[in-house]
Parts: C-alpha cells; sequence; structure tokens
C-alpha cells in the first residue's frame, strides 16, 4: 500500500538519516552523498511533501508525465533529473527540463544532447549509463567499450560528461549487488586516472531503494531512491 502523505515526510527523513549513517561508516562525509527521489507516477502534492521532508533532487522516468509536473512544481526549489531510457526524439524536451540526465549510452544520443543544447545556449550535465552486469535486457554500454564512448563525448561542446550510472541485476540480497557497483566505481577511477580534458568522474549513480546502503559502500554519489519513499507502484 502506498504511504499516506504524513508517511511520506516520516520516508525520507528516514532515508536521509540512512544515508548520513552509510556514509559514516565508509568513512566519507554524509554530503557526499545525495539521495535522488524517484518520482515517477507521484502526483505533484506528494511530491512538494517530500521536497519539504528534505529531499531535493527528484528523478522522473518519462518526458510528458515530467513536463506536466515540473510546470505544475515550477515554484519548487528542486532539480529534476532523468533516469528513464531517452529516446532521439524527446532530447529537446530533456534539455529544457532535466539538470542532469543518467541515462546516455550511445554516441547518437550524446550528439542530439549536444545539438539541442547549443540550440537552447546550454551546457547539459549527463552521465554515461554502464551495464556492468552484461543483461541482455538492461540498457548501457559494455565497460570495455566505455573509453571510446566517453573520449568521443569529450569533443561534443555542450554536453558536460559528469559522472557514470548503472542498474545492476534485481537482487533479493542487496550484497549481491556489491560487485556490479565496485566494478562501476573501478571503471570510474580508471577512466579518471586518463585525465581526458572536460571529462569528470565526480559522480557515480547506484544503489535504488533495497540495495542504496551496499551502493554507497561502494562509492556512490546518487543513490535513486523510490518504493521507499513513495511505496510500490504499478
Amino acid at each position: 500500500m502506498s504511504p499516506s502523505a504524513p508517511e511520506i515526510e516520516d520516508r525520507v527523513r528516514d532515508v536521509l538519516d540512512r544515508i548520513a549513517r552509510e556514509a559514516g561508516r565508509a568513512g566519507r562525509s554524509p554530503d557526499s552523498v545525495r539521495l535522488v527521489a524517484v518520482s515517477k507516477t507521484v502526483e505533484p502534492g506528494r511530491i512538494c511533501r517530500a521536497a519539504v521532508a528534505g529531499a531535493g533532487l527528484f528523478g522522473e522516468n518519462y518526458i510528458q508525465e515530467a513536463r506536466d509536473k515540473i510546470a505544475e512544481l515550477s515554484d519548487l526549489a528542486v532539480s529534476w533529473h532523468f533516469t528513464g531510457h531517452l529516446q532521439t526524439n524527446k532530447v529537446r524536451y530533456a534539455v529544457r527540463l532535466f539538470d542532469l540526465i543518467h541515462t546516455v549510452a550511445s554516441l547518437r544520443l550524446a550528439v542530439e544532447i549536444d545539438h539541442r543544447a547549443r540550440l537552447e545556449n546550454k551546457v547539459q550535465d549527463i552521465l554515461v549509463q554502464v551495464n556492468v552486469s552484461g543483461e541482455e535486457a538492461k540498457d548501457g554500454i559494455a565497460p570495455e567499450e566505455a573509453e571510446a564512448l566517453v573520449r568521443k563525448i569529450a569533443d561534443l561542446a555542450h554536453v558536460r560528461l559528469r559522472g557514470l550510472m548503472t542498474m545492476p541485476p534485481y537482487n533479493h540480497a542487496p550484497k549481491d549487488s556489491r560487485p556490479h557497483f565496485a566494478a562501476l566505481a573501478a571503471l570510474a577511477r580508471s577512466l579518471d586516472g586518463l585525465s581526458i580534458p572536460g571529462v569528470q568522474m565526480n559522480e557515480l549513480s547506484m544503489g535504488m531503494s533495497h540495495d542504496f546502503p551496499v551502493a554507497i559502500q561502494e562509492g556512490a554519489t546518487l543513490v535513486r531512491v523510490g518504493t521507499a519513499l513513495f511505496g510500490e507502484r504499478s
């Protein structure tokens, strides 16, 4: 059952407290890990309550839904991230709406983002999505192809690469996600060591409601949490 409105506020505070505790246990500053509240299918009123409770970043998966909600919540002082599969024909809207796009997995998509960002007189922050598990059903570039893509993205004037993102296989035991998170962190360190001009590896977007503590232990800077805040969704 979805939580009622007061419970949302309690859940946000609880998740923020858990993030801070896990960061501390990992010897990291609590400020080094940020919550992305995944708000797909969540109505604006509940998003507003989550923001009042302390959530400052919200992740949306569907362009049309996000357009309507972001317009309705235009007075809300939050940052919007795109965390879903992005089609090239929706890029123009994504560039207008979102501060960070988590799911760039091809040069074609990066080039279209660059084109649309140039028209908007903007430099668009992005993450490269990496399929560290090798699952055919998962989006993302293969780890061994990441360097070539990163080098090509570095040549785009209106795209700024901030780091990497991954979605491991769903595991009932959160510890089973650890190898995938560790692999993404190792890849980020490897790419950062190349000192490619214009490329930053400051962000690791990994970990969801069931396994974000493990992701924090392995270096996550952005954890994408939806169910733990807003309940199960169809």
